[in-house]
This record gives C-alpha cells, structure tokens and sequence, in this order.
C-alpha cells in the first residue's frame, strides 16, 4: 500500500452517483466524486482560481469547475483541455459502506 493515512470521510450512501462533495480527509480539504458508484477524490481547488471542485457539476468522469468552467478527468485529475496541467490525485477506497481516502 502507498505512503500515506487512511480517513474516513463520508458514507458511500450520502454520496449518490454523479454527485461531488468537499470532505475531510485528515488536515486537508478534498474534492469527492461518485462516478457509477465508484469514488475518486482529488485536490479541492481548481488549478485556475481555486474554485471549489467538490461543489462543480459532474458529468461521467468529468467535474467542471462552478467559478469558471476548467474541465477535469477526476479519474486521472488531468485538465481536459491541457493535458500537461493535472490535479493531485488521492486514492479512494468503499469498506463496509464508508468511503476512505489515502491522503
């Protein structure tokens, strides 16, 4: 397993498909997605002005930033459109109903 801890930051069952959340993982704010029912967490803030991702539309894998728009693949964290731009990416885990990111 990767370097890091282990939070517990919601219950898989608040989180409905298609849906964001901005969640607590340790002392770091988190951007939380659903997609089909699997979770993907990245940075809470937009790369562009910080805008609150966990707040943004979701639509499939991609969450678009409610301030201004910029797009990203919440399941890579790349900017769709330029790729060389990238989210930092947190990996998302179901146990017994609750969602855990390794932060």
């Amino acid at each position: 397993m990767p370097v890091g801890q282990l939070h517990t930051v919601a219950r898989a069952a608040d989180v409905p498909a298609g849906s964001a959340c901005i969640v607590q993982a340790g002392e770091r704010d988190v951007a939380l997605f659903n997609v089909d029912g699997v979770f993907y967490a990245t940075q809470s803030e937009c790369l562009h002005m910080k805008g609150p991702l966990g707040r943004g539309k979701l639509e499939g894998c991609v969450v678009s930033c409610p301030w201004h728009g910029w797009q990203y693949d919440v399941s890579t964290g790349e900017n769709e459109f330029d790729r060389a731009l990238a989210l930092e990416t947190f990996e998302a885990v179901v146990e017994d109903g609750e969602v855990k990111v390794l932060v």
